[in-house]
């Protein structure tokens, strides 16, 4: 398991998420452009983590694109009227950034 869950892709990953975390607890009511722009720069910063430690199989990307639906919905997004807005399914809004 250390192997393939290198303790730097762990810790990298659990920096990014908590940025996140951080930045999502004030989003309550904000704009849509606001909330995609925190959607993106989450993603981009896991890309960051990915191209480095390449480390995001199938399941770990599930569950990350699961963490930031629980993140948003935790915090006053309701995201499947966010992504209806905006032509999405649920789960597609990393899909624009996503290259894990």
């Amino acid at each position: 398991m250390a192997d393939l869950y290198p303790d730097e892709l762990l810790v990298a990953t659990d920096t990014v998420l908590d940025s996140f975390d951080e930045e999502v607890a004030g989003l309550d009511g904000a704009e849509d452009v606001q909330v995609f722009a925190a959607v993106e720069r989450v993603v981009l910063a896991l890309n960051a983590v990915d191209d480095i430690h390449c480390g995001y199989e199938t399941d770990e990307r599930e569950a990350l694109c699961d963490y930031i639906d629980k993140a948003l919905t935790e915090h006053g997004i309701d995201v499947v009227a966010l992504a209806a807005r905006h032509g999405l399914g649920r789960y597609e809004l990393t899909d624009k950034w996503r290259d894990w």
